[in-house]
């Protein structure tokens, strides 16, 4: 695909119809800069050379572990007890990756990113712990797992927020981790020093690159080890799995008194920079006091259901002014569409309802494709999430041309994308003005596929 600096415009896309900041606009002319930002955003204009159909801002992924992808398909038989977990689901994710060298994390990481951009995501935030070499010795450069997301960044060309994993223990007591964490684990010193490599190695990378940081859990990190790990990230993200398991909730309030949610909102200095995964095991309190910080709530409908995580509570979130944001986590199947879909129709099933999370004045689609898309850029320290003037030109079109969008426009545009529709009708994707999806397909996929194939291949059967 060549040096995405090169695909970035200056260009102007013209579009029957597009969701801008201010609505739905007709006939608009968008401008690109030549630094990949949104420079006008014209209604009522003559038609362009380069037209689309409908276009949309095109959402962050705010949560992803790309090493699993390969694992896709591989954990779906009973473990050895009766009932199947969570719990099994990760040792088996544990022996999986023992397996794993730079070169073929980098083969994954560059899948997983063209599959995002191909379903419309524009930018991959990347919750990295994957960081050392079998056994937990580091790598002689002691950041080239981090090094190695970033060059699949570099040939896809997708938008890259690096959140460089701290992980210190096996458990809230304090154990030494097991055999499949050692490949996580650092102390906050040596982490710190990790987090600047991993640093120095986006800057091989365009200018919406952005760095944060993810205390993995309150089960994998001290309470001095999460206030370390944020202060190496003033006003940047701070990401963290937290109340995602009913065994998770229990042993933190085992140790530590009080709730996970309740906890951390207790002893750190949650706000706007926050980003929370998951949260599907909140009490109604919990739920309205997290919307009241304006964190971010990361949602993971699809990996959720797969694990048997349970249901966030969105009704009473979203109704309380909560922000939130997808993410495709474990990436057993990357669908932007269908992660829509799996939120919305969890709580209808709940709840034994329908349109759960509309409004009177926006359908279920466009509610949660707008509020994700802006929850995903402030969880992703993205300047994007709407088309307006300024915002990185993070964009999607939509096939006009396809059945299920005949005669559809509005609001019922996005309904049909998500609901009867699918990935298929996403024609372009733009990240940061970089043209990287042009008639649904990446613009590096020949190559990249062949790459993922021959690190399957030596992989092989491993569970």
């Amino acid at each position: 695909m060549g040096n995405v600096r090169e695909q970035t415009g200056p260009r102007r896309i013209w579009a029957r119809a597009a969701l801008t900041a201010d609505g739905w606009v007709e006939d608009v002319a968008i401008g690109i800069d030549s630094e990949g930002r949104i420079s006008e955003v014209v209604p009522g204009a003559a038609p362009e050379a380069e037209r689309r159909g409908v276009i949309l801002p095109a959402p962050a992924n705010l949560h992803s572990h790309a090493f699993q992808r390969a694992m896709a398909g591989l954990t779906e038989r009973r473990g050895p007890d009766p009932r199947d977990t969570f719990w099994t689901w990760r040792r088996l994710m544990f022996r999986f990756l023992d397996r794993l060298t730079p070169e073929d994390v980098e083969a994954i990481a560059a899948f997983v990113q063209m599959e995002m951009l191909e379903a419309g995501f524009a930018c991959n935030t990347e919750f990295h712990y994957l960081h050392h070499q079998p056994g937990g010795a580091p790598y002689a450069r002691i950041a080239e797992m981090s090094e190695r997301i970033v060059a699949a960044a570099a040939e896809t060309g997708i938008g890259l927020t690096l959140l460089p994993v701290l992980y210190e223990q096996g458990g809230c007591d304090g154990r030494e981790l097991a055999p499949g964490q050692v490949r996580f684990g650092n102390d906050p010193e040596r982490f710190a020093r990790l987090h600047e490599a991993a640093g120095a190695a986006l800057a091989a990378l365009p200018a919406d690159a952005r760095l944060g940081v993810a205390p993995h859990s309150l089960r994998a990190v001290t309470p001095g080890g999460l206030a370390a790990a944020v202060a190496l990230v003033a006003g940047a993200p701070v990401h963290m799995h937290l109340a995602e398991q009913v065994a998770e909730v229990e042993e933190v309030l085992a140790a530590y008194g009080a709730r996970p949610v309740e906890w951390l909102l207790d002893h750190a200095d949650v706000g706007p920079e926050w980003c929370l995964i998951h949260c599907t095991q909140m009490e109604p309190p919990e739920t309205l006091a997290l919307a009241a910080t304006g964190a971010v709530a990361g949602l993971c409908p699809i990996t959720e259901s797969s694990l048997g995580d349970g249901i966030f509570d969105g009704v009473r979130f979203l109704g309380a002014g909560g922000r939130f944001g997808i993410g495709s986590d474990s990436n057993i199947r990357i669908s932007l569409c269908e992660e829509f879909r799996t939120l919305e129709y969890s709580q209808r099933l709940r709840d034994r309802s329908r349109a759960a999370l509309a409004t009177p004045d926006r359908s279920t689609g466009r509610r949660i494709f707008e509020d994700a898309a802006r929850g995903g850029a402030q969880a992703a320290g993205r300047g994007a999430g709407s088309i307006a003037v300024g915002e990185w030109a993070d964009l999607l079109a939509l096939d006009t041309a396809h059945p299920d969008m005949e005669g559809r426009r509005g609001d019922t545009v996005i309904d049909s994308f998500i609901f009867a529709g699918g990935s298929g009708i996403v024609t372009d994707v733009w990240s940061a003005g970089r043209h990287v999806v042009s008639e649904g397909r990446h613009r590096g996929r020949e190559g990249i596929v062949s790459r993922y194939r021959a690190t399957l291949a030596r992989l092989g059967e491993v569970l």
